[in-house]
């Protein structure tokens, strides 16, 4: 075999090897990529609707922070907000502010892991935090046909699994996604991420 032959070679194993390495660093910190938690595009917005800080308890003992407004629980609809894979609460000031504008109570959850709550987010574990929130407002008197899911981004996700076989009043989904596989192929077309991805 020619010197050029072996270089085109070796080329093309070092090629090979670099894809390797940067597909095993994906698949090993593709939760770090996946949920952002201390992404902050916060503007600096006022809250201009009364909040109250509550703590919901998961079935697997996470304290999970989350603001809540009520208005009228038994004549309003109550909205439960899911939001995004990044940032805190405050990302969403500008968000909430506008339901003062309307009749509605609602619930605005941090998932785990993230506006300083302890644990690390999952797949599974966003989808308890989620049914946390909605036994929360049950025992708050929430009627179920009178509750409202509303995910963001990432929560879209865990809004369409909550709302499975159930009769609440509406879901809303901002920016939704068909799958994760989907989106992960967006941004890595070259990658395997059928079988890569943990979520």
């Amino acid at each position: 075999m020619n010197k050029r032959k072996m270089y085109i070679l070796s080329i093309i194993f070092f090629l090979i090897l670099i894809y390797f390495i940067f597909t095993f660093i994906l698949f090993s910190s593709q939760r770090n990529l996946l949920y952002l938690p201390v992404e902050n595009n916060y503007q600096g917005d006022e809250l201009t609707v009364d909040i109250q800080k509550v703590k919901v308890i998961t079935n697997d003992n996470f304290e999970l922070l989350a603001w809540y407004h009520k208005k009228d629980i038994s004549n309003y609809k109550t909205i439960l907000y899911l939001h995004g894979n990044a940032g805190a609460l405050e990302n969403r000031i500008h968000k909430i502010n506008h339901f003062n504008d309307i009749d509605v109570n609602f619930l605005l959850l941090a998932w785990r892991g993230f506006s300083g709550n302890k644990g690390k987010p999952t797949e599974q574990g966003l989808y308890e935090d989620g049914k946390s929130a909605i036994s929360w407002l049950v025992k708050k008197g929430v009627d179920e046909k009178k509750l409202i899911l509303y995910g963001e981004s990432l929560g879209t996700g865990v809004a369409t699994h909550l709302a499975q076989n159930k009769n609440y009043a509406g879901v809303i989904l901002e920016t939704p996604f068909t799958s994760m596989v989907d989106a992960a192929k967006k941004f890595y077309p070259f990658i395997p991420v059928n079988f890569l991805l943990k979520e």
